[in-house]
Order: C-alpha cells, then sequence, then structure tokens
C-alpha cells in the first residue's frame, strides 16, 4: 500500500514549500499523544533519512518513517476549507477510534 494526497492537500503543501524555498517533500508520522493513544505528525522535510519509505502522490513526493508505517499505511491526506476552518483531514483506514475533539486516535 501507500500513504496518498488528494489534489486539494497536494497543491496546499506545493504552496507551502515554494513559500519555504527549500524542502524534498512532507513528512508524515505518528506519535504517543492525545486522550486516545497517538497524534499525527507533518513537517516540511528538508532530506530522506535512511530508514524512511518515501511515496510519490500528486508530483510530491510523502516521507514516513518505518515505525510510523504500521499505524498510517493506506492513509489518504486530504486539505479541506469548512467554513472559516480549514486543515488537513486524515483518511486512515487502519483507525479503529478517534477521540472527540479529532486529535488522536487509536489502531
Amino acid at each position: 500500500m501507500a500513504v496518498t494526497l488528494t489534489e486539494s492537500a497536494a497543491k496546499h503543501i506545493q504552496k507551502a514549500l515554494s513559500s519555504r524555498g527549500k524542502g524534498v517533500g512532507l513528512r508524515l508520522g505518528v506519535r504517543t499523544s492525545g486522550c486516545s493513544g497517538m497524534a499525527y505528525i507533518l513537517e516540511y522535510a528538508d532530506e530522506i533519512d535512511e530508514h524512511d519509505q518515501v511515496f510519490e502522490s500528486q508530483g510530491l513526493q510523502v516521507i514516513v518513517d518505518d515505525k510510523s508505517l504500521v499505524y498510517i499505511d493506506g492513509t489518504e491526506l486530504d486539505f479541506a476549507r469548512e467554513g472559516l476552518n480549514e486543515g488537513f483531514k486524515f483518511n486512515n483506514p487502519n483507525v479503529e477510534n478517534e477521540c472527540g475533539c479529532g486529535e488522536s486516535f487509536t489502531v
């Protein structure tokens, strides 16, 4: 499987990378946190480590470390605007439960 981006997410990420003036792609991972146990980490990557998996989606590189891949394999990252709010939305088929605030999940 893989980690993929929607067209909307890719446009948002490409715009941010262009504004930064550097970066090889988007790093996506997870960490232990929140009321449900795990939270997503998103950051712009300037390099690829030897233990990273790299997925090409919508012309961009999505970089995932080996430990996080178990929890987010098959995830589609979207960027959505809903009213005055906007942000990334994770469509993760591995999620069994999410907390009420939407900040963390369990697999």
